[in-house]
């Protein structure tokens, strides 16, 4: 009977050793999840989850590299102290790249680039991104709520006392303010933008972008390993269409029709 016992520990401990030599390390992602469509907090059977696109690029470079992702929700101002000081891994949170923050981080490759337009009313005086930074104008700009483009309007125009920014829950609910006339214009992202104004006649984008943006992942300077790993399975990924497929899934032209 002992011999028995023996032989069933022996065996539920290599089973237990299989399956920690099983397990993949985990690699730690700080964001900041209230960028949609780029990361934020989402119910899944119950259960909070941070979703979007860079959240699932990223799970699709620790799946490429062997690791299991763990994502950190924090302040978006804290995530370059973070990556500097070995709380997380990397930095993801549609976070461009600048000579500031080249200061303290390296960044990996563009994965993905973030165009806001501008949709105005045919015929509309306004007619660049320019036009809306001159001084007495004061226009009202209609923004999905916490976007690239609220953030953005809030920051150059409506702190610098330039104009006004309403905020809508979604893109479809600025662009009606738009065709009746509550606000003068529109800045959303360039894709769903299109789609918008297949929709709703007598609306056009501007030629000029409101901005341009290249997003790339900061690392810490010291791990220049990591950053060459997380280049190479950026570029495998890219081609083999797994990043733009994300990328379309989050931003599809049906978001007009909603």
């Amino acid at each position: 009977m002992k011999k028995v016992i023996a032989l069933v520990l022996v065996m539920m401990f290599c089973v237990s050793g299989l399956a920690l030599a099983d397990a993949k390390p985990e690699i730690r992602m700080g964001t900041n999840a209230n960028f949609p469509p780029y990361e934020y907090h989402e119910y899944i059977d119950d259960v909070d989850k941070i979703v979007g696109i860079d959240a699932e690029i990223a799970d699709a470079v620790a799946e490429y590299l062997g690791y299991t992702l763990v994502i950190d929700d924090m302040d978006f101002g804290a995530i370059i102290t973070a990556v500097q000081t070995g709380k997380i891994d990397f930095g993801m949170a549609g976070m461009t790249v600048t000579e500031e923050r080249l200061e303290s981080v390296n960044f990996s490759s563009t994965y993905a680039t973030g165009i806001q337009a501008i949709i105005v009313p045919e015929g509309s005086e306004i007619a660049s991104a320019d036009d809306l930074f001159v001084e007495g104008k004061n226009y009202i700009i209609g923004v999905q709520e916490s976007t690239t483009g609220d953030l953005y309007c809030t920051w150059d125009i409506e702190d610098e006392g330039l104009g006004t920014v309403e905020r809508f829950k979604n893109g479809a609910d600025a662009v009606q303010a738009l065709v009746t006339g509550k606000v003068d214009c529109v800045v959303i992202d360039n894709e769903p933008a299109k789609a918008f104004i297949a929709v709703n006649e007598g609306l056009t984008i501007l030629e000029t972008a409101y901005a341009v943006e290249d997003y790339a992942i900061a690392i810490a300077k010291e791990n220049t390993e990591l950053l060459d790993k997380i280049n190479g399975a950026l570029a495998a990924l890219t081609e083999d269409g797994t990043i733009p497929a994300i990328i379309a899934k989050y931003i599809p032209a049906e978001e007009a029709a909603e």
